[in-house]
C-alpha cells in the first residue's frame, strides 16, 4: 500500500458506518480503469457524492490466488466520484512497486476500495486492536534518539524530550486494517514492518518503536471481481 500523500489525517473526524462502502464504489473504480484502457464511453456514478478519505486496491488472479497489484489512497477526506476515480488510476498506474497495469491483465482483476473512518491519535504503538484499526506511524530518524539500552516492549511512549524534528526528517507508513491478519502479524511484528515500509533499512530498538506516533483507524470495504464488474456495466449500458 502507499500512500499519497504521506500525511495523516490531523485526526480529520470521518464516523462511517461499517457499511458505507457499497459494491457500486468498486464498479465505478473498475470502470473508470476500464475506460481508460479502452476508451469505452464511462457509466456515470450514481451513489452519494460524500467525502471521505479512501484507498483503491487491485488484486491479479494468478492460479487459485489473488496478489496485489497496486494500492494508494489519501487521508484527506475527498468527495468519492472524484476521489475514486483519481485513485483507481492512480493505484493502477503510479504504485512504484509495480508496472502499470495494461488491458491483458483486466480480465483477471479484483477491486477493492476502503473508506477509512475513525481516526485517533493512540497512546502507544501498542495502543491498537488487531482485526480492527489501521495504523498510520510516523518517528524521526533514529540518529535524533536520545541513547538508551531499554530491549522491553512496552505500552508507554516515548519520553517527552525526544528532539522535535522537521517533516523531511520523519519516515512515515500505513497498514490498512485488513493487511495485519492476513500476515499474521502481532502487534510489534506489525509496527516492524511498517517501520521498514517506511524506508528504515537499520536495526529496530526498543528506543525506536517507542519513538513511533501511531494513528489508528477503522475501514468500511467492499471487493468486486472482472466477471461481476462486465455484468455490471452490461446491465448500465442499457
Amino acid at each position: 500500500m502507499a500512500l499519497i500523500p504521506p500525511q495523516p489525517a490531523t485526526l480529520e473526524q470521518v464516523n462511517i458506518k461499517n457499511d458505507a462502502c457499497i459494491r457500486d464504489h468498486c464498479f465505478y473504480a473498475f470502470d473508470t480503469l476500464y475506460c481508460s484502457l479502452t476508451h469505452a464511453k464511462p457509466i456515470p456514478p450514481k451513489f452519494a457524492d460524500e467525502k471521505y478519505p479512501l484507498f483503491v486496491t487491485w488484486n491479479i488472479q494468478r492460479g487459485e490466488e489473488y496478489h496485489l497489484r497496486g494500492c494508494i489512497g489519501n487521508f484527506s477526506a475527498m468527495p468519492l466520484h472524484d476521489g475514486i476515480a483519481e485513485y483507481a488510476l492512480v493505484s493502477a498506474f503510479r504504485d512504484s512497486r509495480f508496472r502499470k497495469i495494461d488491458k491483458s491483465e483486466l480480465e483477471r482483476l479484483e477491486c477493492e476500495i476502503s473508506l477509512l473512518t475513525d481516526f485517533e491519535n493512540a497512546s502507544s504503538y501498542l495502543d491498537w486492536t488487531i482485526g480492527v484499526h489501521g495504523i498510520y506511524i510516523s518517528f524521526p530518524h533514529p540518529s535524533l534518539l536520545p541513547a538508551s539500552s531499554s530491549e522491553t516492549p512496552s505500552p508507554f511512549s516515548s519520553a517527552p524530550s525526544l528532539p522535535k524534528v522537521t517533516s523531511r526528517q520523519k519516515f512515515t507508513a500505513t497498514y490498512l486494517p485488513s493487511v495485519i491478519p492476513e500476515q499474521g502479524w502481532d502487534k510489534i511484528e506489525a509496527v516492524d514492518s511498517a517501520i521498514h515500509k517506511a524506508g528504515w533499512r537499520g536495526r529496530i530498538t526498543e528506543d525506536l518503536r517507542r519513538s513511533v506516533s501511531l494513528e489508528r483507524y477503522q475501514s468500511s470495504r467492499c471487493a468486486v471481481k472482472w466477471d461481476e464488474y462486465i455484468q455490471w456495466r452490461k446491465e448500465h449500458e442499457k
